[in-house]
Order: C-alpha cells, then structure tokens, then sequence
C-alpha cells in the first residue's frame, strides 16, 4: 500500500487529511511539526510528503532539503508565485495552496506518484558521455555519478528521450510539471539552469537553447 506522510501543525487540518486519505486508500502516518517528519521520513520511507511550509520548528523550505530524494507535495498558505517557484526550485513535485479541493488533491498526489514511482521507460539513455538509468535512478556523466533532485532527473529524461528535437517550454511543463503554473515558464528556466550545472560544466556542452522555441540535447558531434 502507498504511504503518505502528512505533516501539518494544525491538527484538525492533519486529522481531516489523514482520514480522507485513508479513505482513498493510502496507508498514511502524520506529523506536527519539522522534526518530526524528518524522522518519520528516516523511519517510515513514505512514497510522498504532503509538507506544510510554516511550521513551528522549522521552514518547511528547509524541511525538503533535508527529506531528499523523497518526493514532497507542498500543501500550504503560502499562496505567493515566488513561494511556489521557490518551493518547486527545492526540488519539490507539486504545490498545493490552501484552501484545496479535497478531490483535487487526491488526483495531484496520484499524478506525483506516477511520476515519481512509474518507470517511463526501461533500460538506460545515452546522449554523448552522458548516461540515464531509468530503472535505477542514476545519471553519469563519462561514467562519473551525478546527483540530481527528483525533479531534475524528470527533467533531464525527457530531454534526453527527446534528444536532437527541439522541445518548447510549454511541452516541458506539460510532461514534467503536467500543469502550466498559469503559463509561467519560468521554472523551466530555472531547472534547465539547474541542470546546466551539474550535467554541462564542462565540454561538451549537451543542452542547448533555441531562441524563440525553446531547448535541445544534442550529442557532440565528432
């Protein structure tokens, strides 16, 4: 069965989750406050965090630094763009704001664990020196490892199935966000830089821009 941590310092919010939950189907365990999850986390190894951002302890922003690779949905007040871009930057898999739509919720949280659990394809990608293991959940770069959020290694996947066709931002967030931030492609700016870092810091360069249309990954040309 599919566990849920759900961590909320309001009580009767935590008790009406974790009962709709379990409703739906999910077996789901909870928690009040930062420290808290972070230990249920380590203890429990739950297939998604429903994480509130204003906790007693701790920012929930910091909270998901520490619950990676774990998938996290935001579910909060915090309703602010910059606050979404912000958790989603973390390396979160969705943001929820309050007040929600109880349905709503179960079908996002549903789509983060295809996503996160499914297995899109099945053997390893290779573009140039670079390597993605689906099945495995690891990327190397001329046989070196790389650490990537769970984010970013959608990202990065999608690119690579993809690679030498041009992929626009809209497409992007469709298949790696699958909802389009009422049309702010920003994010898509800020992973492709993410991931610029880790998987283009050296020759050669793989990820390239197309201005006005949006990216590719091209495997060096010999």
């Amino acid at each position: 069965m599919t566990r849920l941590l759900v961590v909320d310092d309001e009580a009767t919010v935590r008790e009406l989750l974790s009962a709709t939950l379990r409703f739906a189907g999910f077996d789901v365990i909870s928690a009040a406050t930062a420290a808290e999850a972070v230990d249920a986390a380590a203890e429990e190894a739950p297939d998604l965090v429903l994480l509130d951002v204003m906790l007693p302890d701790m920012d929930g922003f910091e909270v998901v630094r520490r619950l990676r690779p774990t998938p996290v949905l935001f579910l909060t007040a915090r309703d602010g763009q910059a606050d979404k871009i912000q958790g989603l930057s973390l390396g979160a898999d969705d943001y929820v704001t309050k007040p929600f739509d109880l349905e709503e919720l179960i079908a996002r949280i549903r789509a983060v664990l295809r996503r996160t659990t499914g297995r899109p394809s099945d053997g390893v990608l290779t573009v140039g020196p670079l390597a993605l293991d689906a099945e495995g959940h690891q990327v190397t770069r001329g046989g070196s490892p790389l650490r990537i959020s769970p984010t970013e290694f959608r990202l990065l996947h999608y690119l690579m199935e993809n690679a030498g066709r041009v992929v626009s931002k809209a497409q992007i967030l469709e298949r790696v966000w699958r909802y389009d931030f009422n049309g702010d492609t920003s994010i898509v700016d800020t992973y492709i830089s993410y991931l610029r870092r880790k998987v283009d810091d050296h020759d050669p360069k793989l990820i390239h821009t197309v201005h006005g249309m949006g990216y590719v990954m091209r495997a060096p040309t010999s």
